[in-house]
C-alpha cells in the first residue's frame, strides 16, 4: 500500500500490471485514505518516528519525575531525583521518609498513570480502525460499564470485603470479560463481527450495565460504598501500588507488540473490508483477534484505573495530526502521548483540590472534550485518516 500526495493506494502485486487492448499500461487501483505520504520503503514526508517518539520518552521521563513531585505535599526534584538515583541503583536513600513517600507511593502511582495512558490510547486507535468510526474510543464495546456493574456489586453486597482492592479489581475484571463475551456472542449470531454490528451491540449494552451499576447503586444501604462506586466510575489511580503493576504492563506490552506487528493489516482494514480482502488479508480472524486483544486490554485497565474518559478518544487523534494515519508510526506515538496526557492529568488531579484530590477521569474530560472541538475547528483534518 502507497499513499501519496493525500490518496493511499492499494495496489496490484508486482508484475501484475494491467493493459488495454491498445497495449496501453493502465494505472493499478487506487483508494482514497489519509493525507500522507509513505513511499515503498515507508520514508514519511510528516514529522517521523525516529524524531518523534525518541522526542517524546524524553518528555515522557522528565515530566514523570516532575509529576512524583506532585501531592498533597509538593516535594523538591532534588529529593525525587536522589530517591530514584539511590533505589535505581540499588542503595538505600538515606531518608526512610522521603523513600516511602517517592518510592513506595508515587512512583508507582506514576508508572501506572503512563502505563493505562498508553494502553488506553493504543486501545482507543485500534477501535477506531477495527469499527473505522473516528468517534470510537477503547469503551465502545462495553467493557467499561461492564467492569462498573461488577465493580459495584463487589463494593456494595460486601462480597470479598476482606480483599479490599483487590476484590473490586477481581469483580471489575469479570464484569468486563463477561460484557465482552455477551458483545461476541451477540454480534456473531446477528450478522457477524461487521463494524456496524459492533458498533450498535456495544452501545445497547453499555446503556443496559450502566443503567444496572445505577441501581446497584441506588438499593446499597452504606453511603460509604456507593460513593466509593462513583469514585472508581469517574477512573482513580489513587490505589496504585507495585504490586497492582505487572498486569498491566505485561497486557499493554503485548498489546502493543502485537498492534505494530498487525500494522500492515490495520492500514488495509482502514481502507474497508473489501480492500483488505483484496489484497490477501484475512479480514474476518483479524476482526476476531482485535476483538478479543482489546477486550482484554480494556478489561484490564479498567479493572486498575476505572473508567478515565477521552484518553482513548482524542489522542489517537492528536497522534494522526504529527505522523499520519500509517499505524507503523501511529501506535508508538499514540501511546507515548497517552502516557504523557494521563501522567499530567493524574498530577493534576492531586494539586488543584489540595489535600484531597478529584478522579482523574473528571479531569481528563473537561481537558478532552475542547480539545476534540479544537480537533473539529482545523479545516484540513479529516478524522481517522489525517
Amino acid at each position: 500500500m502507497q499513499i501519496r500526495d493525500g490518496r493511499a493506494t492499494v495496489s496490484a502485486p508486482a508484475g501484475a500490471s494491467q493493459t488495454s487492448p491498445t497495449g496501453r499500461t493502465l494505472e493499478r487501483p487506487r483508494l482514497a485514505c489519509g493525507a500522507l505520504f509513505i513511499d515503498g520503503a515507508g520514508a514519511m514526508t510528516r514529522v517521523g518516528t525516529a524524531v518523534v517518539v525518541p522526542m517524546l520518552l524524553a518528555v515522557l521521563a522528565a515530566v514523570m519525575v516532575l509529576a512524583t513531585g506532585f501531592g498533597a505535599e509538593s516535594l523538591p526534584v532534588s529529593g525525587v531525583v536522589e530517591v530514584l538515583t539511590h533505589r535505581l541503583s540499588g542503595r538505600i536513600p538515606p531518608d526512610p521518609g522521603l523513600d516511602t513517600i517517592v518510592w513506595q507511593l508515587r512512583v508507582p502511582r506514576t508508572v501506572l498513570a503512563a502505563i493505562v495512558g498508553a494502553g488506553l490510547a493504543l486501545a482507543g486507535a485500534a477501535m477506531q480502525t477495527l469499527v473505522r468510526n473516528p468517534l470510537a474510543d477503547p469503551f465502545l464495546l462495553g467493557v467499561s460499564s461492564g467492569a462498573g456493574v461488577g465493580a459495584a456489586a463487589v463494593i456494595t453486597s460486601g462480597v470479598f470485603a476482606g480483599a479490599g482492592i483487590w476484590a473490586l479489581s477481581g469483580g471489575a475484571l469479570a464484569g468486563a470479560f463477561a460484557a465482552a463475551a455477551l458483545v461476541f456472542v451477540i454480534a456473531v449470531t446477528q450478522g457477524g463481527l461487521t463494524p456496524l454490528r459492533l458498533v450498535l451491540t456495544g452501545t445497547v449494552l453499555a446503556s443496559a450495565f450502566s443503567a444496572l451499576t445505577s441501581y446497584l447503586i441506588f438499593r446499597s444501604t452504606d453511603p460509604a460504598a456507593a460513593q466509593s462506586v462513583l469514585f472508581w466510575l469517574l477512573g482513580s489511580l489513587a490505589g496504585a501500588d507495585w504490586t497492582k503493576i505487572a498486569v498491566p504492563l505485561v497486557v499493554v506490552a503485548i498489546s502493543a507488540v502485537g498492534l505494530v506487528a498487525a500494522a500492515g493489516w490495520l492500514d488495509a482494514l482502514h481502507l474497508g473490508a473489501d480492500a483488505a480482502g483484496s489484497i490477501g488479508v484475512p479480514v474476518r480472524e483479524l476482526r476476531i483477534a482485535l476483538f478479543v486483544l482489546l477486550a482484554v486490554l480494556v478489561g484490564v485497565l479498567v479493572a486498575v484505573s476505572g473508567g478515565i474518559g477521552f484518553v482513548g478518544l482524542v489522542v489517537p487523534h492528536a497522534a494522526r495530526l504529527v505522523v499520519g494515519p500509517r499505524h507503523r508510526a501511529l501506535l508508538p506515538t499514540c501511546a507515548l502521548l497517552g502516557a504523557l496526557f494521563l501522567v499530567i492529568a493524574d498530577a493534576a488531579t492531586r494539586v488543584l483540590v489540595r489535600p484531597t484530590e478529584i478522579p482523574v477521569g473528571v479531569l481528563t474530560g473537561l481537558i478532552g472534550a475542547p480539545a476534540f472541538l479544537l480537533l473539529m475547528g482545523r479545516r484540513h483534518y479529516r478524522f481517522g485518516t489525517s
